[in-house]
């Protein structure tokens, strides 16, 4: 299993967790038309289950029952990671969800609260013929991290994902299909950019060892051709499927040589993606879902709003943040079970940034009142008029207290390579700041030491509430003795600013 991922490889393994759960709790809503949609998504919850806002349904549910293996660095080819996953499955059934699909629920009811990965087969083949089908879209919309697993192993890959969906489902077909979007998110995980239908089938076919039980190219085809409204038999594991592909394939993205944002702000396509496979309808919270897991493996985590990640939540969480436990099962998933890190990130309690110089700082922020910029310290003993911090350096799991509200922003100080939606993260993370000041918080903004990444944004936090980028610039770097941005970030905010002006103008 290899650990040498790139900075933002990295980054897009954590995407695929946080954009799927991010589509299921979106989705949510708006399930078998639960309530209008406008066109653009939010996570009001209610939907068939009476879901919170922000809360996963069975997709991601089921996907934690695999993650939490995978992350132990297990195969989920062996028999007793499919045992741990079974297990997984039986428990959280046993908690009595309030939705579940239909031919899911009645393997689980058949196999009962014990099951072993071989009751749970059998219970699965003794739907299949009672029912005739098992075909549905159950097993497809939790695979991901069967991906984030076999990042190094494309046969492995298609081997567990074949494994992992015949525990519930029966019918070949569904197993090909997982594999399938398996293979297309390690593609895009590991090169950033999505497979060709072609590329995808064809890989699929070499490690079956066979032609698949469908067309899967003309399927996958007929998706790119047709509009996404086509497909609205999603309850169905190909209608599922074309209508994820179809959502991804046909919503443009943003910039590129139309110049309309930076380069930076072309992640926007994973909202605008998701926005899609919602419009589409009928078994909502489930097709985005999936196109949220191959849209995230494109675009990272980074790519996903504060403002979403904030509110996931849901069952198999271990602690109160979900989007952090989301983004520590993918890495150790991804990284067989190992920490990448001489500090134990993302598993340890806390973070040592001690000696790095300035981080003592703590200074209230110079142009908005109730927001405050510094370094990473202040956080092990906040004041008390501090309820709400946003981390732009990485944190450990016990780092902030629990009643303060935390949120942690992937901006690396490094390269401008490292950070592909560079234009996208300053800015969602100035408007977090915004966001949770107009909530009546007290907030905390930090870097490290407070030298480059912390000036950056609480610069941008001062020109969105009005003032002039020289004007923000000079009151910041007045206000944080070390302040020193990296030339990449002053860059970022000088094209962030340009792009307000032509908004502006329109």
């Amino acid at each position: 299993m290899t650990t040498n991922f790139t900075s933002a490889q990295l980054d897009r393994v954590c995407g695929v967790l946080l954009g799927s759960a991010a589509g299921d709790a979106l989705g949510a809503g708006y399930e078998f038309g639960s309530a209008p949609y406008s066109g653009r998504p939010e996570m009001i919850g209610g939907g068939l289950g009476g879901f919170a806002p922000g809360e996963w349904t069975d997709d991601t549910s089921q996907a934690m029952a695999i993650a939490r293996v995978a992350a132990t660095g297990a195969d989920l080819r062996d028999e007793a990671a499919l045992d741990a996953i079974a297990a997984g499955f039986a428990e959280w059934f046993a908690g009595g969800p309030s939705d579940v699909g239909i031919q899911t629920s009645q393997v689980l009811r058949l196999a009962g609260p014990d099951a072993s990965a071989a009751t749970m087969r059998d219970a699965a083949r003794a739907v299949h013929e009672r029912s005739g089908r098992s075909a549905g879209n159950g097993s497809l919309m939790r695979t991901a991290p069967v991906a984030l697993a076999n990042l190094d192993d494309p046969q492995a890959l298609v081997e567990a994902a074949l494994a992992v969906s015949a525990l519930t489902h029966h019918d070949p077909m569904a197993g090909e299909v997982a594999a399938l979007w398996c293979l297309m998110i390690r593609h895009t995980v590991l090169t950033g950019e999505f497979p060709t239908s072609a590329e995808a089938v064809t890989e699929l076919e070499h490690h079956l060892g066979r032609t698949g039980c469908v067309d899967w190219r003309a399927l996958l085809n007929a998706a790119e051709e047709y509009d996404p409204s086509a497909f609205t038999s999603n309850a169905w594991v190909v209608g599922a499927l074309q209508a994820a592909w179809s959502a991804i394939v046909h919503t443009p993205v943003p910039g590129g040589s139309t110049g309309d944002v930076p380069d930076g702000m072309r992640c926007l396509h994973l909202q605008d993606a998701l926005a899609t496979a919602i419009g589409i309808g009928h078994d909502t919270d489930t097709v985005a879902a999936i196109a949220g897991a191959l849209l995230g493996a494109r675009w990272g985590g980074s790519a996903v709003p504060q403002e979403w990640q904030e509110l996931l939540h849901g069952w198999g969480m271990t602690g109160s943040r979900g989007a952090a436990d989301l983004v520590r099962l993918a890495l150790l998933t991804a990284q067989g079970g190992r920490t990448a890190t001489r500090s134990g990130w993302p598993a340890c309690e806390r973070m040592e940034y001690r000696g790095w110089g300035g981080e003592e700082t703590f200074v209230p922020h110079p142009t908005v009142d109730g927001v405050w910029i510094g370094g990473a310290l202040p956080v092990e003993s906040l004041p008390a008029q501090i309820d709400a911090v946003v981390s732009l350096c990485r944190m450990g799991t016990a780092q902030v207290p629990e009643d303060v509200s935390s949120h942690v922003v992937r901006l690396v100080d490094t390269e401008a390579e490292d950070n592909p939606n560079l234009h996208f993260v300053v800015d969602d993370a100035a408007r977090t700041v915004l966001r949770l000041r107009a909530q009546g918080r007290g907030v905390y903004l930090h870097c490290v030491a407070s030298h480059s990444r912390t000036p950056t944004v609480a610069i941008r936090v001062a020109v969105l509430a009005g003032a002039s980028l020289e004007e923000a610039t000079r009151a910041v770097v007045d206000a944080l003795p070390a302040a020193n941005p990296r030339t990449f970030l002053r860059q970022a905010l000088e094209e962030l600013s340009k792009a307000d002006e032509t908004k502006d103008d329109a």
